[in-house]
């Protein structure tokens, strides 16, 4: 006679199963500030490259795209330089955009003049960040590693700018495989200059979980874009709601936004 109870109990059961969340994730090469619209603005607008002029409308821009995000991941971020007129970029974009954490890898740096990193923004405390730099034949390129959560298992987040050379990429690309071969619930975002095509991108694969985007996006040029070479890629049990390619300002390179469906307790 205890049979009527078995319905309420799987009910209950169903009642207390976890629930996924979702996540905005974004990553935007954001060419310190710099508006590019044709390949010849490279030379006619090569001033914009040491001057501070007219940055701080394209860093407005940004940050209201970047608040409507969770996470941002950032590169060519300046600093502090003379072309950012000595301003941290980040941290205008953190405090415009209301993040409260936020971090930055400085990987590049011209004298006083000019100078570059990757960044993270987040909503959400990370538990440790780390920053590597990357091999290549010139150096200058970095990696940031962001861990959120206290299991075992949290998400794991790295933010990586590549080299523009094939042997120098697949050097940092197996650099990060080693770094996040251990993390299964890892997301990799950030301008690979290559598409995942390319030979060198298959140690990524090889070594991590990591799984190649089921759709292709192309985000370079932005003004007329061609070629897939910015990436968000996703680790086991993270689902992608959806993607969609959107102007970074004036970037020569279009941003990419992601939903995000993260499985209960990652970030616990």
């Amino acid at each position: 006679m205890d049979s009527p109870a078995a319905p309420d109990a799987a009910v209950d059961r169903i009642a207390a199963a976890p629930v996924a969340r979702r996540l905005r994730l974004l990553s935007a090469n954001i060419q310190a500030g710099n508006t590019t619209r044709s390949y010849a603005e490279y030379a006619t607008r090569s001033w914009s490259h040491v001057l501070p002029l007219g940055k701080r409308a394209s860093l407005d821009a940004i940050a209201d795209l970047a608040s409507r995000h969770d996470i941002v991941g950032l590169q060519e971020s300046d600093p502090g330089s003379w072309r950012s007129g000595f301003t941290n970029q980040t941290h205008y974009l953190a405090e415009r955009a209301g993040f409260d954490f936020w971090s930055h890898q400085p990987n590049r740096r011209v004298g006083r003049v000019a100078s570059s990193a990757n960044a993270l923004l987040s909503r959400i405390e990370p538990v440790e960040v780390e920053d590597h730099p990357l091999p290549g034949r010139i150096s200058g390129r970095g990696v940031l590693v962001a861990r959120f959560g206290r299991a075992a298992d949290s998400l794991t987040i790295a933010v990586a700018h590549l080299s523009l050379g094939a042997g120098s990429r697949r050097s940092q690309l197996a650099f990060i495989g080693e770094l996040l071969q251990d993390h299964p619930h890892s997301v990799l975002m950030g301008d690979f200059n290559c598409t995942v095509e390319q030979p060198e991108m298959s140690v990524l694969f090889q070594r991590t979980r990591l799984q190649p985007p089921t759709c292709t996006v192309r985000t370079f040029p932005s003004w007329r874009p061609q070629r897939a070479i910015d990436h968000i890629l996703l680790g086991e049990g993270l689902a992608c709601a959806g993607i969609e390619a959107v102007p970074a300002a004036g970037s020569d390179h279009l941003a990419l936004s992601v939903e995000l469906q993260v499985p209960a307790g990652l970030l616990g």
